[in-house]
């Protein structure tokens, strides 16, 4: 202890040991001593020292300390210590550094030791699991400086530290329960330790926000006052950027979790937005940041638009525009708004709808669109912000012709209002102010409203201008072009380039695509020789670009010339650049576009951003015209006239064959309409057919009912016949009249002969059933079934071989076209033979299927009939049989009288036995 009071500043006589010295006798203290009361002061005092001799420490210390924190795990004072040691040698805060006169090389060999240490602590994986094991102890004094160290460690060595945390079991969701610590200070540097954490690793992005780290935030932001809270407020909105831009999952779990709908409050501003604080203006800087990411242009158009409709439905939108339309508001936030509203309004036709009925808040009301441009027109307007309302004018004409139609109609002379400010007359005045940045913003903004637009590129050409008192009005293409054209002017207004880039733009717009408004640029007799002229001059670097511009133009006029005026056809304009320019200068000019610095940024993103507005030269969509068509027009421009005409004759030839193969496909279609209501007829006799079998096999059952009731009959009577006979004996034998009865039998016997001619009669009809050609007829339609399925199989091969020889590249008119077309043509023919003799063989099934029609409506009747006789038989029958009984009754009243007479009569049950005796005794001498 008298060794650490020396170190610690008591005063001890003799030489004072270096710094290097006392480290290395602290750390043999720390190592050798036994008592952790000795320990724990020898760390107490290298934490002292760490920061004045940060190299020395870490060289000597480092092993001793990671040791002290597997070991002393019971005691937190000493953890502390040793992680607030180690927290030292490895940060590299400028705070803790020497004072800023510091040279650039101090600083340097501080980043220096601060990745020497980190790679050292880091080499074992285990030391950052040591590290995650210690801040789930719940003692301040362990787990703050726990946390700061792993702060430095990622500040250092990020990559490494990620990967080490992210394989470690547990070891984001440690990290997530910093932001549940009720002690403010433990959960603030856990929100800065995260935000080191989700920088660029986008697996521990996912992780940090389905361990339900957005409720967490936003529930921190809300108790934190929002906009008006603090340094905190900051720190969560930083996390929830690095958590959701470029990580389109969690994009999509923010908005599935309705977290959108939260951010609404976030821009809820008051009438007296005077004294912001600049903590505020942060706030709700990096909020718009928020909105912009879920909106962003480089997200894919699903997940864009989806969450462009919910910021919509749930008000954010309303809130943002009472934003930008609000008093009071700093220039940098009103800014950031207009280019979040952009971003929200950008593709989507509800909330471009919805942004063009926005107005300001003014006597009498105007239209948001209006005032923004105002803005953007005016010199005065910082330039940011004129960047931002043209970004805003552009994504609110981005895929919507309905807006864009609405902005040429008030230039239009039936739509102009004296009385007020229209848009069109806002754009028109800033093309042609002095100002260059007005007119390049006025022409990129009005190009807009023509992007893939061909009905408003000549609805613009009806624009006329009044230039000066006295003299006739000209339309706005030719006042564009006089700009461009006269000297004098070029002089006074068009000598900046961007004023001249920004009219070429607008005018390469205009008229690509639209063969009218080309016609109407050539009718200006001026314009060719003006941008020949340009085009073949040497000038400087800075005129080089506008020259490019002036050859795609003409370009543009050779590829989309409808050779309707005779003087500037595309043949006599190719001429003259060969002779005036040359076709190799003219392409180099050409190239100038895209070989230009400011050419590569534009192309970059939508959104106009620029250091300074002299490098204000380029629009996103025009860089991609000019992709689109710098090819083509050094097509054109490099054929010959002989190329030209046989492309002609090509294009003449390709559309006569494509007219061949069109008529052909027209004969396939309706040969297949024809198959196809051929196959329904088939099925429908087919089905036709199997209700006619069912129907017979239904009247075969009756039929044959029919007969074993006859049967049954038959037996009956033949029982009651054979009774009858022998009563008519006894009758005879006693001499009792039996005429009754052999009427009866007489009766009977025709009875028999009719029921034998009936049965005789349906035998027959049966036959003509089993022989009708009822199975054979269905054999038949399947197999036409299945030639005609064949059939339209080869017709589907001819579509395809068709289809391929109306693609094909190569004239027709050479041998192998010429042989394909005549096999095509005698296929068809062939089928066209097969087709017919189908529909004969089709008349013939019905032909026949109407034959067996009538046969069984023939047969139904007579098996009607036969049934009526069976019926009128069995009725007689039932008549004879009450006959027979009413004699049998007569019969058996005489015997009874005979009996009472004395008369010996015999029973039935005798005569019986007598008849089978006799009848035994005739098979005996048989």
């Amino acid at each position: 202890m008298n060794f650490l009071r020396g170190v610690m500043g008591g005063q001890t006589a003799g030489p004072q040991p270096s710094g290097a010295e006392t480290i290395q006798k602290l750390c043999d203290r720390v190592a050798s001593s036994t008592l952790l009361e000795d320990r724990r002061g020898a760390v107490r005092a290298l934490k002292s020292l760490s920061k004045k001799y940060r190299m020395e420490v870490g060289t000597q210390a480092m092993d001793h300390l990671i040791n002290i924190l597997q070991t002393d795990r019971s005691d937190s004072e000493i953890l502390g210590y040793a992680l607030d040691t180690l927290y030292n040698v490895i940060s590299n805060d400028e705070e803790e550094e020497q004072d800023e006169s510091e040279d650039e090389n101090a600083q340097k060999q501080a980043d220096d030791l601060a990745t020497q240490f980190t790679e050292k602590f880091i080499e074992d994986p285990e030391h950052i699991t040591l590290v995650l094991t210690l801040l789930e102890e719940f003692d301040f004094h362990v787990r703050w400086p726990g946390v700061k160290l792993l702060t430095a460690l990622l500040k250092t060595q990020g990559v490494q530290v990620q990967g080490i945390i992210l394989v470690s079991p547990m070891g984001v969701s440690r990290l997530m329960d910093l932001l549940a610590d009720s002690r403010e200070v433990i959960r603030n540097d856990g929100l800065l330790l995260l935000q080191q954490l989700t920088k660029g690793n986008a697996a521990i992005q996912k992780i940090v926000a389905f361990e339900n780290a957005f409720e967490r935030l936003l529930d921190i932001i809300t108790e934190e006052g929002s906009s008006d809270g603090g340094i905190v407020v900051e720190d969560c909105l930083l996390l929830l950027l690095n958590l959701l831009k470029n990580n389109s999952s969690n994009q999509n779990f923010f908005k599935e979790g309705s977290y959108i709908q939260r951010m609404k409050p976030w821009f809820e501003v008051g009438d007296d937005n005077s004294g912001w604080s600049a903590q505020k203006v942060t706030n709700l800087h990096l909020m718009l940041q928020l909105v912009r990411v879920m909106v962003s242009p480089v997200n894919s158009p699903g997940a864009t638009a989806s969450c462009q409709k919910c910021m919509y439905q749930c008000g954010l939108l309303q809130q943002l525009c009472t934003i930008l339309m609000a008093t009071g508001v700093p220039a940098d936030i009103l800014t950031e708004t207009i280019n979040t509203v952009s971003e929200v309004i950008r593709g989507s036709q509800v909330n471009q709808d919805y942004f063009a009925s926005v107005n300001a808040p003014s006597n009498p009301p105007r239209p948001a669109i209006v005032v923004l441009l105002m803005s953007m027109v005016n010199e005065r307007q910082p330039f940011v912000l004129r960047c931002a309302v043209l970004y805003c004018f552009q994504c609110f004409l981005c895929k919507n012709q309905k807006g864009q139609g609405e902005i040429v109609a008030t230039l239009l002379p039936s739509t102009i209002d004296a009385n007020s400010i229209s848009a069109g007359q806002l754009l028109c005045g800033g093309l042609f102010s002095t100002d260059s940045l007005s007119n390049w913003c006025a022409a990129v903004a009005l190009a807009h409203a023509l992007q893939d637009n061909l009905t408003q590129k000549e609805q613009l050409l009806r624009v006329q201008l009044a230039t000066s008192l006295g003299k006739p009005p000209v339309s706005l293409l030719q006042q564009c072009t006089n700009i461009l054209s006269q000297g004098d002017k070029i002089v006074r207004r068009g000598s900046k380039v961007q004023t001249r880039v920004g009219l070429l733009m607008l005018l390469c717009t205009w008229i690509s695509n639209c063969p009218i408004a080309v016609t109407h640029f050539l009718h200006n007799q001026d314009n060719v020789p003006f941008l020949t002229a340009q085009i073949s001059e040497n000038l400087g670097e800075d005129e080089r670009l506008v020259q490019g511009l002036c050859a795609l133009l003409l370009g543009i006029c050779i590829f989309y010339n409808d050779n309707s005026l005779e003087n500037y056809t595309k043949e006599k304009l190719k001429q003259l650049i060969e002779k005036r320019i040359g076709k190799e200068n003219f392409v180099e000019k050409l190239g100038f576009i895209t070989k230009h610095e400011l050419y590569s940024r534009a192309a970059l993103k939508p959104q106009p951003v620029f250091p300074s507005p002299e490098q204000m030269l380029f629009d996103h969509e025009f860089t991609r015209l000019v992709k689109d068509l710098e090819g083509l027009i050094t097509k054109a421009v490099q054929k010959s006239s002989e190329e030209d005409k046989k492309e002609e004759e090509v294009k003449k030839t390709l559309e006569q064959h494509d007219n061949i193969v069109t008529q052909y496909k027209e004969l396939i279609r309706e040969q297949d309409a024809q198959i196809q209501e051929l196959k329904e007829k088939v099925a429908s006799m087919t089905t036709q057919t199997e209700q006619l079998q069912a129907t017979v096999s239904q009247q075969q059952s009756q039929i044959q009912q029919h007969k074993d009731q006859y049967n049954l009959i038959k037996l009956k009577l033949g029982k009651e016949n054979q009774s009858q006979s022998n009563n008519q004996g006894d009758s005879q034998v006693n001499g009792l009249q039996t005429e009754e009865l052999s009427q009866l039998r007489e009766e009977l016997e025709e009875l028999r002969r009719q029921q034998t001619l009936l049965q005789t009669q349906l035998s027959e009809k049966d036959a003509l059933f089993d022989s009708l050609e009822v199975e054979a007829l269905k054999n038949q339609v399947q197999s036409h079934l299945a030639e005609i399925g064949q059939l339209k199989t080869e017709r589907l091969e001819l579509l395809r071989r068709a289809e391929a020889a109306s693609s094909s590249t190569a004239p027709p008119s050479d041998k192998s076209s010429d042989a394909a077309k005549a096999e095509l043509e005698s296929r068809l023919a062939a089928q066209t033979s097969e087709m017919e003799r189908l529909k004969e063989g089709r008349s013939e099934l019905e032909e026949q299927l109407a034959s067996a029609t009538s046969t069984v409506a023939i047969l139904q009747t007579e098996k009607s009939k036969l049934q009526t006789e069976v019926q009128e038989s069995k009725k007689e029958q039932d008549d004879l049989l009450m006959l027979l009984a009413d004699q049998d009754q007569k019969i058996h009243s005489l015997k009874q009288k005979l009996k009472d007479l004395g008369e010996t009569v015999e029973d039935e049950d005798d005569i019986d036995a007598r008849d089978q005796t006799s009848d035994e005794e005739d098979e005996d001498e048989d």
